[in-house]
């Protein structure tokens, strides 16, 4: 709403306009960054229809909120809106006597979670069948497999020990602690067991003696975030795939992909070890239709030839 809009004799505008001079002069904030404060301000103002500043209730700051996102604004949006009339009124209180912050403890709604892109199939598979050279590499490719075949966050791979290993190979599945401290177990499959088995037999040429790790860096310790984060770059550019590719990318596609097959938003809930049910259908609105069945079926690389 332009400054136009607001009526001269309005005392709101008063107020407004001190505060402005005090954000610029006493906060030495920038005048666009005054503008953008008196611009959501004015939108209150609208919103209220005239209501006295200190008549706005909580309630009436909710009402407010919900017509703006009725409207199509982000939650964003709203969260900078809600900043600075929470700043106004503030100012309000502190300078003007009134008797309370009606914005206090108000949040914008939530904006939806904007996830990687998935690699499709074709290019999940393109970046997999990269022949290993050396035993870097080799790590690198159970390390990528693991990622694709079970969903797990970067953070429950690196986590991961030797004992891990021989429960994947007996089991066909691993315990990972995610979020929370909270264990779950997931499956694993076939491929990623094959390249396990030999990343396995080559570990003992880089691990230091008595390193627990499953996975190790050239220094013969737990590898880092960070490296696995470098090594995938480095193999999707190699791979033809592209360099924009990161480990929740391929925890994504393994999310997306097992969807698209199968549709079974609470096996896909657990083995991405999601509390709510809410955050999975992020990744797709596929109705509901049992854990390792769907996977078996369903998961591009679980088969065993």
């Amino acid at each position: 709403m332009s400054k136009g809009d607001v009526s001269a004799v309005d005392p709101r505008v008063a107020l407004l306009a001190e505060f402005r001079r005090n954000l610029e002069q006493e906060r030495r904030l920038s005048p666009l960054t005054s503008s953008n404060y008196r611009r959501d301000i004015e939108a209150l103002f609208e919103l209220t229809q005239g209501m006295p500043l200190e008549s706005v209730l909580p309630q009436t700051i909710r009402r407010a909120v919900a017509q703006l996102h009725a409207r199509g604004l982000s939650g964003k949006t709203l969260a900078r809106m809600l900043s600075a009339w929470r700043g106004f009124y503030g100012w309000l209180v502190r300078q003007r006597g009134f008797p309370a912050n009606p914005c206090a403890g108000i949040r914008a709604p939530k904006s939806p979670k904007q996830l990687p892109s998935a690699l499709s199939p074709e290019a999940a598979m393109q970046l997999l069948e990269v022949a290993p050279d050396g035993p870097l590499e080799a790590r690198d490719r159970a390390i990528f497999e693991l990622f694709y075949s079970s969903g797990l966050r970067l953070a429950e791979l690196v986590s991961l020990n030797v004992s891990a290993a021989r429960q994947m190979t007996l089991e066909e599945e691993v315990t990972v602690t995610g979020k929370g401290g909270k264990t779950r177990r997931v499956p694993v499959g076939a491929k990623a067991l094959e390249a396990l088995g030999v990343w396995l037999a080559l570990r003992p040429l880089v691990a230091q003696p008595g390193e627990n790790a499953l996975f190790v860096s050239s220094r013969g310790t737990r590898i880092s975030h960070r490296m696995v984060q470098l090594r995938l770059k480095r193999w999707a550019a190699k791979s033809g795939v592209g360099t924009g590719v990161h480990p929740h990318v391929l925890r994504h596609s393994f999310a997306t992909h097992l969807l698209q097959s199968a549709g079974d938003l609470r096996a896909v809930q657990e083995m991405l070890g999601h509390a709510s049910i809410s955050t999975t259908q992020i990744y797709t609105h596929l109705d509901f239709q049992h854990l390792s069945k769907i996977y078996d079926a369903a998961h591009p690389r679980a088969k065993r030839k």
